[in-house]
């Protein structure tokens, strides 16, 4: 008879991605993922597969939770900037008990010359911020509350690197102000 798993497994999971968002694939080993995670190896190679298997399905629950969280952060905000300017700002203002940075952006910069898999999970993810963006432009636009001189594609390609760039300076950096600073003259570019 088969033993049934004593452990939930979207809680480990998140524990995992926990554990890869502030460490990395490289130096994550499997002695931290067993322990991070409360399981034995057995069950965590049973259930996850291997190491890599384990950090994309943390990497797709990561994105999911992102793009759940924008998307409720700017539901029922009727001002184009006004969202656009949450996305940037919860980027600066981020829970104490998360990692710093964003474990796509990580993704991005530690895999994807060598894993593509890895790279397209994280440019997927990244198309999906950059079309929310987009959309928000083009709302923003149709309103004239945003500028039209530039192509909305264009528009939003601009603010999604500076995002992604912004997500790597709140690791680098803890001055507030120049992290507000960097935020409002990107958004400039909307008026």
């Amino acid at each position: 008879m088969a033993r049934s798993k004593e452990f939930d497994i979207d809680d480990v999971l998140l524990k995992a991605m926990n554990i890869f968002w502030q460490q990395g694939y490289e130096k994550t080993s499997m002695q931290d993922l067993v322990t991070g995670m409360g399981i034995h190896k057995r069950s965590m190679y049973d259930t996850f597969g291997d190491k890599h298997t384990l950090y994309i399905k943390a990497l797709e629950r990561f994105a999911a939770i992102n793009a759940s969280r924008m998307e409720g952060r700017i539901e029922g905000i009727s001002s184009a900037k006004a969202a656009i300017t949450l996305l940037f700002e919860a980027t600066i203002h981020r829970s104490e008990d998360e990692p710093k940075g964003c474990l796509l952006v990580n993704t991005a910069v530690e895999l994807s010359n060598h894993d593509p898999e890895a790279a397209t999970k994280a440019n997927d993810a990244f198309l999906n911020t950059e079309h929310l963006i987009e959309r928000l432009i083009r709302h923003g636009q149709a309103s004239g509350e945003i500028s039209g001189r530039h192509e909305a594609s264009a528009l939003a390609a601009y603010l999604h690197n500076a995002l992604v760039g912004l997500r790597v300076m709140v690791k680098a950096t803890r001055d507030i102000d120049k992290l507000q600073t960097i935020v409002n003259t990107t958004l400039a570019v909307l008026e």
